[in-house]
């Protein structure tokens, strides 16, 4: 790209952020200031870093290769169940970090990886950005690390239609190794309807309108990362607004700022072409008899209420925690609630295979939980209203 043409596109770049801090500035500047101050109160310093007990790289079929992080509790002897958890659309699986710890705590083997595209792992061709493509990488990734043995899926948002997608392709796998299933702010199918929060209109116009332009912007991922460094605090304003349904720690909206600016835009523009065409709803009866979980925030943009509807109407017996107060990144959002549900889904799922152990068919249920204990420490942090006046 000529240097006349880098300008012109940094111009356009830093004239459309100017426009955005304007709108922003003239209808919600306060907000904006209360929002970040709220979120500094919440945590500003949290380190996400986590040192795994072992790291893979497993190579897929197409010669991907996958990064794999595995933590083992204490006295482990290898008869327990393994838990795998696979990340959503544009994070990595740094977004499990709360939940890694806990369940290792609590006795677990864990598994967490990168999808292909995303964080350490390798970037494959454009037409490999599918689900069925990550179904078949999340089948590599346990015949490498977790080959033997009761497993417990975990995803979530994308990494929940790669579950999905792995148990259209090997039923065999469900019926006989996987004892539970956890389906985490996700969809089966029917992704058009996304609003984005932003109703249908307007919503549907930025699913016609996003893919193309992500394909047009793609190519110039150097420039857009400048222009992100330029913009970070707007940057954290839309990405708190985009993924959380209540206030979280500063240091909560960076990571997952990170995750998504961190996702080459090639990725999300040949993900987005695919995404509209996922349907998976006939691969739900695979987990008739697994215990599942269903779980998903009421503020979720993405993936409303009607998806998570959907996958319960089809899984009889499902388990659906529906959380007040709680967006899309519900894992780093609401993790004690999350811990929770996952702890007693592995508990539930280890004891139905007991030997002897009959499981009764269940109706199914639906929970609606409110974290009041968040919301408590919400509450005593929030700040006053308007700015503090600067002495002259």
């Amino acid at each position: 790209m000529s240097q006349k043409r880098t300008n012109a596109l940094v111009g356009i770049g830093a004239g459309l952020a100017a426009a955005g801090l304007a709108a922003v500035g003239a209808v919600t500047v306060d907000r904006l200031w209360r929002d970040r101050q709220h979120a500094i109160a919440l945590g500003v310093e949290d380190d996400f870093s986590v040192v795994p007990d072992e790291t893979r790289v497993v190579v897929a079929d197409d010669g991907v290769p996958l990064h794999v992080e595995i933590d083992v509790p204490p006295g482990w002897d290898g008869s327990g169940t393994t838990v795998v958890l696979s990340h959503g659309f544009t994070l990595d699986l740094r977004c499990w970090f709360y939940q890694r710890r806990a369940l290792v705590e609590a006795g677990h083997r864990v598994v967490v990886w990168d999808l292909r595209g995303h964080g350490s792992s390798g970037e494959g061709p454009d037409e490999s950005y599918n689900v069925e493509q990550l179904g078949t990488d999340l089948a590599h990734v346990l015949a490498e690390v977790a080959p033997s043995g009761d497993l417990v899926l975990a995803g979530h948002s994308m990494g929940g239609m790669t579950v999905m997608a792995l148990a259209e392709a090997d039923p065999g796998l469900f019926r006989d190794r996987v004892i539970g299933v956890a389906l985490i702010s996700t969809s089966a199918g029917g992704l058009h309807r996304i609003t984005w929060g932003l109703g249908s209109l307007l919503g549907g116009a930025v699913n016609k309108v996003g893919p193309r332009v992500l394909a047009e912007i793609s190519p110039h991922q150097d420039l857009f990362e400048s222009l992100l460094r330029g913009g970070r605090e707007l940057q954290e304003f839309f990405v708190a607004r985009g993924s959380f349904g209540s206030p979280v720690p500063l240091s909560v909206v960076r990571l997952t700022a990170d995750m998504i600016f961190g996702t080459p835009l090639s990725v999300m523009s040949s993900f987005t072409h695919t995404l509209e065409d996922h349907d998976k709803r006939e691969a739900l009866a695979n987990m008739s008899d697994q215990e599942v979980l269903v779980f998903n925030g009421d503020k979720d943009a993405l993936t409303s209420a009607v998806h998570s509807t959907e996958i319960v109407a089809a899984i009889p017996g499902a388990e659906h925690v529906f959380v007040k107060d709680a967006g899309h990144i519900i894992m780093l959002e609401h993790h004690e609630l999350l811990n929770r549900e996952l702890l007693d889904l592995v508990t539930r799922a280890e004891r139905s295979r007991e030997p002897g152990t009959r499981v009764a068919t269940r109706a199914g249920s639906r929970h609606t939980v409110t974290d009041l204990s968040k919301r408590r420490r919400d509450r005593q942090t929030r700040p006053a209203r308007g700015r503090p006046r600067q002495r002259a």
